[in-house]
């Protein structure tokens, strides 16, 4: 089950932490800094260009407008089993409304990301763990 990483600095290696601050929030963009953690065997992952900030409370919809480290679709990034795996997605900005959203990646199979009910900080910087998708 994926999760929201509340308090990335005691769950995140110091050094993943710090490559991943390098990206930071830029005019009103929203940036999810991810993390896989496979355990016994290889995983791989990508992006699809169909990953999309849904607000809860509105019909707005923020749109992927860059990503780091992942492969976009159709292309496949292998994470190596028992390693630690970091990316960086941007997002184009959230109503100020905004309080709650989920990350869903729109895609037609399953096992699609999907974190529902992250709530909004003021930074719009977010650690989200991916291991459990």
């Amino acid at each position: 089950m994926p999760f929201i990483i509340e308090k990335p600095r005691t769950i995140i290696s110091p050094n993943l932490l710090k490559e991943l601050e390098e990206y930071t929030s830029d005019q009103g963009q929203v940036v999810v800094h991810g993390i896989v953690r496979p355990q016994n065997e290889s995983s791989y992952i990508r992006i699809w260009p169909t990953t999309f900030l849904f607000d809860q409370h509105s019909a707005h919809i923020s749109e992927l407008v860059h990503f780091e480290k992942i492969s976009g679709f159709p292309v496949w990034t292998e994470v190596k089993a028992n390693t630690e795996f970091g990316f960086t997605l941007i997002f184009s900005g959230l109503p100020k409304s905004c309080i709650i959203f989920d990350l869903c990646e729109v895609i037609p199979q399953s096992n699609g990301f999907n974190i529902p009910s992250i709530l909004r900080n003021e930074r719009d910087v977010y650690y989200l763990d991916f291991s459990g998708l």
